[in-house]
């Protein structure tokens, strides 16, 4: 894989989607490609360090991999911050909507980000959503 930036916007919460967001986000920063990724909407209630609720499935293929050894979405993200050079930041409006602080979300998410910085900041890199 060829060095690149990326930039990923994560608003589902459904299980599929933030368990492929982190594998996107995790192999592209582990193989050198600077990594951004965004949080917001549905995605970030399952950032809250007390939430321990399981996200839900959108279909079948959601619940087989609750049955079997796949790495979990927030092991995935933490990896990327950790071994590799991948940022999470986490949305500032849905911390409004949601009445969070910095302080109730997982410890390797960055500090609260606005849209309007995340898209200038994201000119010119590959776009994700999820």
């Amino acid at each position: 894989m060829n060095p690149t930036r990326m930039s990923i916007i994560v608003v589902s919460g459904s299980l599929e989607r933030l368990q492929m967001a982190a594998m996107v986000a995790s192999v592209a920063a582990v193989s050198g490609s600077e990594v951004a990724v965004f949080l917001s909407m549905n995605a970030l209630p399952c950032f809250l360090s007390e939430n321990r609720a399981q996200a839900p499935t959108e279909g079948a293929f959601g619940e087989s991999m609750q049955q079997v050894n796949v790495p979990p979405f927030k092991e995935l993200f933490r990896q990327a911050v950790e071994l590799g050079d991948a940022r999470i930041y986490p949305c500032s409006m849905a911390m409004d909507v949601l009445g969070a602080s910095r302080e109730q979300l997982e410890s390797y998410l960055d500090e609260p980000l606005g849209l309007t910085k995340f898209l200038s900041d994201a000119a010119g890199s590959q776009a994700w959503t999820f």
